[in-house]
């Protein structure tokens, strides 16, 4: 492996310092139910196999969160090609190589990303991440810091004659998004937030950068940023008093993304192959505790539990990173895999956000991009027959947008493996995409716990 790209020991120390500090106040309850014992949750008692029962028994929702605290709160949003990924990447490799596996970090290029962060003399409310998206049509690589302003609409008759050095907070509405930023410029704002309409719930709106056709060729000189639908409204509350805010925009450019992919050593170049994976990049502003740190802990805790136990099939771990930007990663993986190479992969078990606190996300969905069954979705499904949790997994369901689709594209079994609520796939946790994708507000360890039996007992069945 590259081992250039991990991070040093006093980063990592560092990093573990600042996880284990921040995350002091958070007090998940942890799972407390006997191998054999019955789900909580589950409808009937399990009928383990002695092989189920080598999984369960040592598979710990607990020792996979050491892990995310590391990721969500250490690390915090990880965007595509960014320091921050590169960070993730590193420790993933680093654990994964302790682990005894054989680790390769696979290059890929990325688009530009154009990032902001705001901060306060006072300090901003702490339970949220206060990353947001900066305009590539605006002020890059700045600093600005005034005081905060609502302006409505940002119309001429929406804020005070005088917004000198103040910091503008708008409603997006995109048939105006230029004019309103010229009259900021005009009137010397010293920057633009732009504040996302709200969604219908439980959606709520994600953080952006904020699109500026019309200046594209001479850019606004204020930095114009687009916040979260949940970072709005605190904003908003906030300005009950006196508000100054400090506003950075940072460009970067001519990125490269890496997967993480790790093999069983000592393993036959031409034997069958079982994949567990996940992706481990965020979108900007969420601290992807679940979406998706969950799936990305998950694969880190099948590593350490399934490197020990014998099987015929290669087991392979895989760590997509850019996946929020259209499948990138995982779509360059299987783009440079050689027909032969792509014949020996068995199943891939895709885990995406896995671990929801949520409480109506009470169905376990077996998601297949062609919404036909395959290997993957028949092992998990007997998995969960086994664990007596078979009347809360769905039949198997037509839907793509995570990494399976990449697989499925060219004929390999695959299916994506996700907690959402009881209706629909499309019905996800209001902290999806969000600042508030944390540990404390959007992660069940029990739910965790499940998931790692489930596609434990899944994967362990395939590679035997």
């Amino acid at each position: 492996m590259d081992t250039h790209s991990r991070p040093s020991a006093l980063s990592r120390r560092r990093m573990l310092a600042v996880t284990l500090g921040g995350a002091a106040t958070v007090a998940l309850p942890a799972p407390a139910w006997a191998a054999t014992g019955q789900r909580p949750g589950a409808a009937l008692p399990p009928t383990l196999t002695g092989h189920d029962i080598n999984v369960a028994k040592q598979v710990s929702a607990e020792r996979a969160l050491a892990h995310l605290k590391v990721l969500s709160i250490g690390i915090g949003p990880r965007i595509g090609g960014t320091r921050s990924e590169r960070v993730a990447a590193g420790y993933l490799a680093g654990v994964l190589d302790k682990l005894g596996y054989d680790v390769e970090l696979q290059p890929f290029p990325v688009a530009d990303k154009f990032l902001a962060q705001l901060s306060s003399p006072r300090g901003l409310p702490n339970d949220l991440n206060w990353q947001c998206g900066a305009s590539p049509h605006a002020a890059l690589d700045t600093k600005v810091r005034g005081d905060v302003i609502d302006a409505k609409l940002g119309g001429e008759a929406d804020y005070p004659a005088d917004v000198k050095g103040k910091i503008l907070l708008i409603d997006y509405v995109a048939d105006t998004r230029e004019t309103v930023v010229n009259l900021a410029v005009a009137r010397k704002a010293a920057a633009v937030i732009f504040l996302p309409a709200d969604l219908v719930e439980p959606r709520r709106a994600s953080a952006f950068s904020p699109q500026l056709p019309g200046l594209a060729t001479t850019p606004a000189p204020i930095p114009v940023v687009g916040v979260a639908q949940a970072q709005k409204h605190r904003l908003r509350a906030l300005l009950t008093r006196k508000l100054t805010l400090t506003l950075s925009t940072v460009a970067h450019r001519g990125l490269t993304s890496n997967n993480v992919i790790a093999n069983q050593p000592r393993r036959s170049s031409t034997g069958p192959v079982v994949m567990v994976s996940a992706h481990y990049d965020t979108v900007i502003g969420a601290p992807g505790a679940n979406d998706d740190g969950s799936g990305t802990v998950l694969c880190l805790e099948l590593a350490r539990v399934l490197r020990k136990l014998p099987t015929n099939a290669q087991v392979r771990f895989a760590l997509w990173g850019s996946e929020e930007q259209g499948l990138i990663g995982s779509r360059y993986y299987v783009a440079q895999l050689p027909q032969a190479e792509r014949d020996r992969i068995l199943a891939v078990y895709q885990n995406d956000m896995v671990a929801t606190s949520w409480d109506p996300a009470t169905r376990y969905w077996l998601l297949s991009f062609d919404g036909l069954a395959n290997r993957a979705t028949d092992e998990v499904a007997a998995a969960a027959a086994r664990l007596g949790y078979q009347p809360r997994i769905s039949p198997v369901t037509l839907r793509g947008s995570s990494d399976h689709q990449s697989f499925q594209e060219v004929g390999i079994a695959a299916a994506n493996f996700s907690w959402r609520g009881e209706e629909s796939p499309a019905l996800l946790e209001p902290p999806y995409h969000s600042p508030e994708d944390t540990i404390a507000k959007n992660i069940s360890l029990e739910r965790l716990q499940v998931s790692l039996e489930l596609i434990g007992s899944a994967a362990y069945a395939t590679a035997r």
